[in-house]
């Protein structure tokens, strides 16, 4: 399957984009807030060739129903379920992070591990005109996905989404030029489990350099899971 021909999972009346691709263990890429998971398609395309299963899971299409993060947790699983994973390492880039780490701490026994991507803090920095990917941020962000994501986190004690889970590793990856989800996130996440969690800065990347510094970052990703 190309990285470009998404499906949709739809259970329950649920409509969840998903891609998957490769062969070998399984990793999960989630997006940011209100983003399509195509801007992943360049890092995923690269871990690929490096031998993983990449599964990129996108933001289910707003409805009626109120929603909080452990249900865009159960999303996750259930596209896990659908793609017969039993387990795998879950990652996300910002806010897809947030929904990783819930992953996680509901579904401990799914998760090999965490992969943070810029972490989201409870207090998301919103773009400004003068931060950089601002103008692509504003042109790709779908609002309704945007507005329903940030009502699930709302609607989400932090204790319930923003550790993470207790006996499992986490990859920290962090560009120093990002002013969305700043280094100093990452830094305070490994400092509350500092005995699993590792800080990788990516010099030079902005917000988008799951993007912009892909081959980098997947070369760190490869690097710390060491699955050669």
């Amino acid at each position: 399957m190309s990285i470009t021909e998404r499906q949709i999972f739809e259970p329950d009346g649920r409509a969840v984009p998903y891609t998957d691709e490769g062969a070998g263990p399984a990793l999960v890429l989630l997006p940011a807030r209100g983003l399509d998971i195509t801007y992943l398609g360049t890092l995923a395309s690269v871990l690929v060739e490096e031998d993983f299963r990449v599964v990129q899971v996108g933001a289910r299409q707003p409805g009626t129903a109120a929603l909080t993060m452990h249900d865009l947790a159960q999303d996750v699983v259930d596209v896990m379920d659908h793609l017969g994973i039993d387990h795998a390492w879950i990652g996300g880039h910002a806010f897809g992070g947030a929904v990783a780490r819930t992953v996680a701490l509901d579904h401990h026994d799914r998760a090999n591990g965490v992969l943070l991507l810029g972490v989201e803090g409870s207090q998301p920095e919103p773009p400004s005109g003068d931060t950089p990917d601002h103008d692509f941020l504003a042109r790709a962000r779908d609002a309704a996905v945007e507005e329903l994501q940030a009502a699930a986190l709302a609607a989400t004690p932090e204790a319930e989404w923003a550790a993470v889970a207790p006996g499992l590793p986490a990859l920290i990856i962090q560009g120093t030029e990002d002013r969305i989800t700043p280094t100093a996130n990452g830094e305070r996440l490994q400092a509350s489990a500092p005995d699993r969690a590792s800080v990788v800065r990516i010099d030079g990347g902005g917000h988008l350099f799951v993007s912009t510094h892909a081959g980098h970052t997947a070369a760190v990703i490869e690097d710390y899971l060491d699955w050669d």
